[in-house]
């Protein structure tokens, strides 16, 4: 095998000119979003009112391997893409582990994180529908951030629902959306019904994604020349998504490089889905095995011990009904949780992917994922998103059994982006005051209890 050079980059003609769904390789296909009112599927025409025409078109196709990007949203993806994939030798060292260790690293744009590659998506077909704005909730604030660029660079009104502790902790990830334009609301909020209803049953609640969206949707819906889009969850975000994993293949496929674990950080799933997409494609045809893990924090552990069933999207009960590895729609993760991966589900896609052994799932407390985010940052150079630490956590942890065991495994992470307007978590884990909140089984059968009781389809 030839030397692997820091960092392995494609040039722009090696960067994907397709995204990937993930679902046309699926036996078992993600079940269907449900209308809550008849509880049959939903339509293209009922979920139009809501999304743009051609992201319904996306969400609702589960056979199309392949959707070709616009030569718009590729024009802009050049200014920030292809991303580097990078071997990680000083942490190796540091590790002094046999494990060669590579991350492909998502945090080279303004914004800082992944979430760009489906903002610019959602904000193109916006503009094209010839639609005024768009709405959205975002919870650390890197979709927020992410999609205020993308709708700033295209001419496009931007709303967005902040969850309200992200946003009392995250002053400069806020000013970063307002200076490209956007209109910032924390969530919950008295400006919709539903933010005052949720206000009324939980004063001084902290929010969740769960009540910022059902916030977002509601305005979309009320407003005339709008539309609502999602950072996360959605078929067609791990579609965008996709170009991750697309990227991060072609780059091993250069030099030959085969990984043996593909670990990346899981809150809706959008990070996850993309990263792992044309691997998993692989492994669901039969053309080579895998070992994928989804790791998740422990004070939102959706996957781990959550429930696979249909579930609200929102904590409003406004959306459409997903199966999904859930904790309730009413769950809301403890305040001192630090960071994004937040969402009470995961993408249906992934839950499915899950139920049926194609993947494992782990969760960590975060006092460790900023440990292993501390020692990444002193060997490696990068702050990392305390969101991207959980993965990092997981592959110190997997290179540090091959250290015990003699193996020489290649392992795969997601850095999904920076950490420079998470200092008040870092300061927090510095000072010793970080707390781990793990929550009880009683807790969680609360958030339990209000899954909607759906017969067997």
């Amino acid at each position: 095998m030839a030397n692997i050079p820091y960092k392995i980059y494609l040039n722009e003609e090696e960067m994907p000119k397709a995204w990937y769904n993930l679902r046309a390789d699926m036996k078992n296909k993600p079940a269907p979003l449900l209308n809550p009112g008849t509880l049959k599927p939903m339509t293209a025409e009922e979920l139009a009112p809501v999304f743009c025409e051609e992201l319904v078109r996306q969400e609702l196709d589960d056979q199309t391997p392949y959707f070709e990007i616009p030569q718009t949203i590729r024009d802009f993806y050049k200014m920030y893409r292809p991303s580097p994939l990078v071997r990680a030798y000083c942490l190796e060292k540091a590790l002094d582990t046999p494990a060669k260790i590579y991350y492909k690293f998502e945090g080279n744009n303004t914004s800082g994180s992944h979430k760009l590659n489906s903002a610019i998506a959602q904000a193109y077909y916006a503009k094209e529908q010839g639609l005024k704005g768009v709405t959205t909730e975002t919870g650390a604030g890197q979709w927020g951030t992410a999609l205020s660029m993308a709708c700033a660079y295209l001419g496009l009104d931007c709303k967005v629902y902040m969850v309200k502790c992200s946003y009392e902790q995250k002053p400069f990830r806020r000013e970063v959306m307002r200076t490209y334009g956007a209109n910032v609301t924390p969530s919950p909020s008295n400006t919709t019904e539903v933010g005052r209803k949720i206000l009324a049953e939980h004063p001084g609640t902290t929010g969740s994604l769960g009540c910022a969206i059902s916030e977002a949707v509601e305005v979309a819906v009320s407003s005339e020349g709008y539309r609502y889009v999602l950072g996360s969850v959605l078929n067609q975000v791990l579609l965008h998504q996709s170009i991750i994993g697309l990227e991060a293949k072609a780059a091993l496929d250069k030099y030959g490089i085969k990984p043996d674990l593909i670990i990346g950080c899981a809150g809706g799933g959008s990070n996850l889905g993309g990263l792992i997409a044309p691997f998993m494609g692989e492994k669901l045809r039969g053309e080579a095995d895998y070992r994928i893990i989804a790791v998740e924090p422990a004070s939102c552990p959706s996957l781990t011990r959550g429930k696979f069933a249909y579930d609200f999207c929102d904590t409003g009960m406004i959306t459409p009904m997903a199966k999904m590895y859930t904790l309730g729609s009413g769950f809301i993760p403890a305040a001192n949780h630090a960071g994004g991966l937040r969402y009470h589900g995961m993408s249906s896609t992934l839950s499915q992917l899950y139920h049926d052994g194609y993947m494992e799932a782990t969760s960590v407390k975060q006092t460790d994922v900023f440990a292993a985010a501390q020692q990444f940052a002193r060997v490696e150079g990068i702050l990392p998103a305390p969101e991207s630490s959980h993965a990092i956590r997981v592959a110190i942890d997997e290179a540090l059994k091959c250290r015990e065991t003699g193996e020489e495994k290649t392992i795969l992470f997601g850095l999904t982006g920076t950490g420079y307007f998470d200092m008040t978590a870092y300061q927090a884990y510095n000072d010793g005051t970080m707390e781990n909140h793990i929550p009880t089984d009683e807790e969680l059968a609360q958030g339990f209890a209000s899954l909607p009781n759906i017969p067997a389809l």
